[in-house]
């Protein structure tokens, strides 16, 4: 598409106050700032917590560069009258402010939704919690790993005779970072009809529930609390549904259709048992998953992992290698889409940074720009506040900022 017919950044004039911290704020502001908003990283004066889980010698880490992307930083000190005042001041201006810190942590710091829809009532107020602002799990402690066990991720996560397993990935952040950016671009939208800002909240324990689908569905149909499957599926109603072993590694397949089944079995030379009526329906192939993954797993047992993805190719099925990290960091396809691309970062050196998984195709892409060091914005955003530079000097030796 030619940059002619291109219309600007859709987000291009909201400004946003990003108190996020670590990754679910973090990553809602991301897909605001790639979206083309002003983003405003507020942090105290020693920095967020994401800057301090670098190793002594290392500037900043690389989910720090990645989730912090086209923001500009800056530090107060809302401990400090004249820092809550500059806050006010910057509020005046924004469209949105977003925070994920523990319930109530703003209002004990006078900043909360109160204090700053009376000072904007067009603001937007996003927070985003493990549990919610309201309820009796409100105050609960809640990190990625807690919000797992306590949402019922991890009890169907492992196998059978192993105990409960985290998702190795940081899953919860990122689906409650994902709902909260949701959130508050239906409230922009609302705004626009309405002409008022509001207060949004995503708790991430309610984010993942509809992840438990198979689950609920297993347990609803049956009466019975559904087990660790490993990598089969949790409700026993697809099959095949597993990971196999190839020669050189593993496969992942998940059959959704009856013709999946039959052009595995045409894949595999063993079209003899496509009539058995063991294998006849996905309800048969339930009810005999073991003798299903012995006719896969023997098949694929025999081939490479490329083999088998040249056979999903052209007999037309589902399936996967089962890729490492650095197999993904590099993944063609992934970097012909732009999706990742190899980029200088100042304190990095050359890296592989994400973009956007939203893609608008009618939007001008938004210029990359590294994350930014502590503070690195503080004059720039002062002075567009109307502060002189003897006032920012000030602040500094005051410790405001």
């Amino acid at each position: 598409m030619s940059h002619a017919s291109e219309t600007a950044a859709p987000l291009g004039n909201i400004t946003v106050l990003d108190f996020g911290q670590v990754f679910q704020g973090p990553y809602a502001s991301f897909l605001m700032a790639q979206a083309g908003a002003n983003v405003i990283k507020i942090e105290p004066p020693n920095g967020e917590p994401l800057r301090h889980r670098a190793p002594p010698g290392v500037p900043v880490t690389l989910p720090f560069a990645m989730l912090n992307a086209n923001k500009r930083a800056i530090t107060l000190n809302l401990k400090s009258q004249e820092g809550r005042e500059l806050l006010f001041e910057l509020v005046q201006r924004a469209d949105v402010l977003l925070e994920n810190f523990a319930p109530g942590t703003m209002d004990d710091l006078g900043v909360g939704w109160d204090v700053v829809h009376k000072i904007n009532p067009r603001l937007i107020y996003a927070t985003g919690t493990g549990f919610g602002i309201t309820g009796p799990d409100r105050d609960t402690l809640a990190m990625d790993l807690t919000v797992q066990a306590a949402s019922g991720i991890m009890s169907v996560t492992g196998y059978p005779d192993t105990p409960p397993v985290r998702a190795g990935v940081t899953l919860v952040d990122f689906m409650g970072g994902i709902h909260l950016y949701a959130a508050i671009v239906t409230a922009i939208y609302d705004r626009e009809r309405t002409g008022k800002g509001q207060r949004v909240e995503i708790a991430m324990q309610e984010a993942v529930y509809f992840t438990l689908s198979s689950g609920l569905d297993f347990y609803s149909r049956t009466g019975k609390t559904p087990q660790r499957t490993g990598n089969q599926q949790s409700a026993n109603s697809v099959s095949p549904y597993n990971v196999y072993k190839a020669r050189d590694g593993y496969v992942a397949i998940h059959t959704v259709s009856e013709q999946h089944w039959l052009n595995i079995l045409a894949a595999a030379g063993r079209e003899d048992v496509k009539d058995d009526p063991r294998f006849k329906t996905n309800h048969d192939r339930c009810q005999h998953t073991k003798e299903v993954d012995a006719i896969v797993g023997a098949w694929l047992a025999t081939i490479t992992k490329a083999e088998a993805v040249a056979a999903s190719k052209t007999f037309r099925f589902p399936l996967a290698p089962v890729r490492d990290i650095p197999e993904v960091m590099n993944d063609p396809h992934m970097h012909a889409r732009g999706a990742l691309n190899w980029v200088e970062h100042p304190l990095l050196g050359r890296v592989v940074l994400p973009s956007s998984p939203l893609r608008l195709h009618g939007a001008a892409p938004v210029e990359r720009k590294p994350s930014p060091r502590l503070g690195e914005h503080n004059d720039e955003i002062l002075d567009w506040l109307g502060k002189d530079l003897a006032t920012v000097e000030r602040l500094r030796r005051d410790k405001v900022i």
